[in-house]
């Protein structure tokens, strides 16, 4: 067991947590990450299987992730455009097949129409209500109280319109079915991306990807920390006192190591923390809201060629349709790679049922709705597979969406991040800032500013600002 004494230990050596620490480091003070898995990353994770590189988590960089982009170049990583060139395909609800450039969906000029109309107010509410107070604004608990699925249907009597909008949000973000959630948290996810238009621009918001793989943001921060990175150390145990000169100490008891520090940073998913012991507890309405938080559930599949066919057929591999199996269809091929590699997305209540499936049945199906879109060369990859096998992440390991997640034979995975960006990520900011960096009374973000605290817990401490440092936005959220 080791014995450790930091300024700060980070639970979670995601992108959040290893940015914070470096940062930290940075301004001058010593930290531990302390992680339950076997590696770095969350949920970016870069892997090769069956001699192919595979993004199985979150890959894509928007352009309005300026934070991001700046870590990139400090890290020396280059980035490349996702392959947008031809034209894409879209099956409507009358399952005909369309091939379209442009922007917008093939549909008739009415479903057009509606779909214009809804978009706008819903880019109107997330400039209204914004990303940081939603539960301040006058309509939240007109927008709380409605399924976004009926939301869209009071707005608007078109049922593909309805359905190609809520698939940007529902099967796209927060990959639960458009009826298990607000219409507030639909217009919050939006004003997190800046608005809804962002979330139906696949050109901005899957913009480029990183040679080699998005997990190196990751493997490159945890070299440079070394062996402040202590892996396989799921945290059991959080304790907070308060010394004699009044200043806080927080005991972190890990399965490798107890780190004694001034501060702890949560870096994992708000899921997670009854996981945790705390002493004293966390306030009672934000264990509550950790508790009641509903997840989503995706599948990521990836499908492997010997060359990128689609290309050849001046087609762009962008595929969209509402009410099949595989929701979303993109060309993943890697940077200078002569083959060819597709991704595409099982969400919510398909997943579900997709899980139900036999291997083989499961890989003819996901196949079969890729073959839909991109003709029969789809359903005989080079290497393919749907998910099977056992759980892969240990109970320890953070989960977001997915369950969990489904080990495969060759390229299929269910993925627990769409991409890197969501609203559900810990906030990590430089020493200066004071929202995550705070002693146990919130140990971390209040759910709510000026919410009650348990009983006997301690005033909210304040970690000193460094020469220097001032907040940021994050380089990414990871959700």
């Amino acid at each position: 067991m080791l014995e450790l004494d930091r300024d700060v230990v980070v639970v979670g050596a995601g992108p959040s947590g290893l940015t914070a620490a470096r940062e930290l480091k940075k301004a001058g003070l010593s930290v531990a990450v302390l992680e339950a898995r076997d590696r770095v990353g969350g949920r970016t994770w870069t892997d090769t299987i069956d001699g192919a590189m595979l993004e199985i988590g979150g890959q894509w960089v928007s352009p309005d992730q300026t934070a991001l982009l700046e870590l990139l170049d400090e890290l020396g990583l280059e980035t490349y455009s996702r392959y947008r060139e031809g034209k894409s395909i879209y099956v409507g609800a009358d399952g005909r097949k369309t091939r379209y450039t442009g922007d917008s969906f093939p549909v008739s000029q009415t479903t057009a129409a509606e779909m214009d109309k809804l978009i706008g107010l819903l880019d109107g509410l997330a400039a209204e209500i914004g990303p940081t107070e939603p539960w301040a604004h006058p309509k939240a608990r007109e927008l709380d109280t409605i399924s976004f699925h009926h939301w869209l249907r009071q707005n608007s009597p078109d049922e593909e319109a309805c359905n190609n909008i809520g698939l940007f949000i529902a099967g796209g973000m927060l990959t639960k079915p458009a009826h298990a959630f607000s219409a507030l948290q639909a217009v919050l996810m939006a004003a997190s991306a800046g608005s809804f238009s962002h979330l139906t621009d696949e050109d901005f918001i899957l913009d480029k990807r990183v040679v080699g793989g998005m997990q190196q943001v990751s493997l490159l921060q945890a070299r440079e920390l070394g062996d402040d990175v202590v892996l396989s150390s799921p945290v059991r145990t959080i304790n907070w006192t308060e010394e004699a000169d009044g200043g806080p100490r927080v005991t972190v008891v890990s399965e490798r190591a107890t780190v004694n520090a001034r501060y702890v940073i949560m870096a994992v998913p708000p899921n997670l923390y009854s996981r945790v012991s705390f002493v004293p507890p966390l306030p009672r309405r934000q264990h509550q809201m950790h508790q009641h938080q509903s997840l989503g559930l995706v599948i990521k599949v990836h499908a492997v060629y010997k060359t990128p066919f689609w290309r050849e057929d001046g087609l762009s591999g962008t595929c969209f349709s509402a009410g099949s199996l595989v929701q979303e269809v993109y060309d993943n091929t890697n940077h200078g790679d002569p083959r060819g590699t597709l991704v595409g997305f099982i969400s919510d209540e398909k997943a579900d049922a997709v899980f139900e499936l036999s291997a083989e049945d499961r890989r003819r199906a996901i196949l079969e709705s890729i073959a839909a879109f991109l003709g029969t060369r789809p359903s005989s990859p080079r290497c393919t597979t749907s998910p099977t096998g056992a759980p892969r992440n240990g109970p320890e390991a953070p989960t977001h969406r997915a369950t969990t997640l489904v080990a495969c034979t060759a390229t299929a995975r269910t993925s627990t991040s769409r991409w890197a960006r969501s609203t559900g990520a810990p906030r990590i900011w430089r020493p200066r800032a004071t929202s995550m960096l705070t002693g146990p009374s919130g140990w971390g973000s209040s759910p709510r500013p000026g919410w009650p605290q348990s009983p006997g817990s301690p005033p909210r401490l304040k970690l000193p600002a460094a020469p220097g440092c001032q907040a940021r936005r994050p380089p990414f959220n990871v959700e």
